[in-house]
């Protein structure tokens, strides 16, 4: 495979030149321009910010590609999935809440904003992994797949599972429907928090495979109960319930977890035009799924654009890598201890239990890209 063509620029910008500007122009110069959007839908798939975060990227970036997208004829949306987690986006009412309260809205964007995957993160689309090797299917939102062209706006940072959060990361786990992330996160089964749990029988109605009941007793109440011979793992419950309390801890190694995530930016990306951003700026420690964000990690970098997301991801990683780590931050004072191990990459030092080049080699022999990269820096 020949090398994929990664353009690049740093934040320096002219007087009276908007940073936005630049984004456009590098994403200009990158090719977009080459994808036809006349009369088409255009997904662009971002991370909102959980709230209480606020190393998400700004609205303005996301406003600066739907400008573009809008000028080559396109109509485009803003979208990401549910979480599996409990926080502020577990449903499409907290999770638009959420955006716009962190700013996402029409009038800053000037696109709509769709929850790919319905109201309670069930609305998704059973899509086949090309090549797949743990998943031959993939649980994706409906809106993600009903699109004609597909784009991705990244925020890049450090990863508390999988080392960093880039492109595949935003492609691969953020379209997964609930039981996409479900899938990716784990083999096992959701189980019930006894203590939390209010016996409102929301989350039986939604189950669909008749694996919850209210027999089990604590204390004098009855309280629900999942059995996991007949639980499918789709994780629907969890999202029913609003007292937070189902959850699933048995994830997956986060070496495999990566290789899942690959598939599935396989699957939304397979048959259709895509393209891909990447901003390296508030490179927080850890996801922007945290209700908090940590002092970044390495300096702001600047910003990328691929067609291939592979490409773009190593890209981000090498260009990282040679970026000196601020000193009062995760990074800084775990390579200040005395006795600690230096493992080699910012990644690992930051967060040592992380798997991520298993991601990015996965993604190549799957044929989602290439690790082999030309980069183009524009001024």
């Amino acid at each position: 495979m020949d090398k994929a063509k990664v353009y690049f620029t740093d934040f320096r910008t002219k007087i009276d030149v908007p940073v936005t500007k630049k984004l456009q122009k590098l994403i200009r110069k990158a090719g977009i321009g080459t994808i036809d959007m006349d009369g088409k839908f255009v997904a662009i798939k971002m991370h909102f910010g959980e709230l209480g975060n606020l190393a998400y990227l700004r609205p303005n970036y996301a406003r600066a590609v739907a400008d573009v997208v809008k000028e080559q004829g396109g109509m485009p949306f803003l979208t990401d999935c549910n979480t599996l987690y409990p926080g502020s986006r577990k449903h499409a009412l907290e999770h638009l809440d959420c955006a716009n309260i962190n700013g996402f809205n029409p009038v800053t964007t000037g696109c709509q904003i769709l929850i790919a995957d319905g109201l309670r993160g069930t609305d998704d689309l059973e899509v086949p992994v090309p090549n797949g090797e743990y998943c031959k299917t993939a649980y994706i939102g409906r809106a993600v797949m009903d699109a004609d062209i597909f784009i991705s706006l990244t925020h890049f940072k450090g990863h508390e599972l999988t080392g960093f959060g880039g492109t595949i990361k935003n492609i691969g786990m953020g379209c997964g429907s609930r039981a996409g992330k479900m899938q990716q996160h784990n083999e096992g089964h959701p189980h019930v928090i006894e203590e939390s749990c209010r016996g409102c029988r929301r989350c039986a109605k939604e189950c669909g495979s008749n694996a919850i009941s209210y027999n089990h007793m604590r204390g004098d109440r009855h309280v629900a109960w999942i059995d996991p011979a007949l639980c499918k793992g789709c994780g629907r419950c969890i999202g029913a319930c609003a007292f937070d309390a189902i959850e699933n801890d048995n994830a997956s190694a986060n070496s495999i977890l990566g290789c899942k995530m690959a598939e599935y930016t396989a699957a939304v990306c397979a048959d259709r035009p895509c393209f891909h951003i990447t901003l390296i700026t508030d490179v927080s420690p850890n996801c922007d799924c945290h209700a908090e964000n940590d002092a970044p990690i390495l300096p702001d970098v600047g910003m990328l654009a691929s067609f291939d997301p592979v490409a773009l991801d190593q890209a981000c990683v090498d260009l990282c890598q040679k970026a000196a780590p601020i000193r009062s931050s995760q990074l800084g004072e775990n390579l200040a201890k005395p006795d600690w191990h230096d493992h080699g990459d910012h990644w690992t030092n930051s967060n040592p239990n992380v798997a991520w080049r298993e991601t990015l080699a996965h993604g190549e022999k799957i044929g989602l890209g290439t690790r082999a990269y030309e980069l183009i820096t524009m001024e």
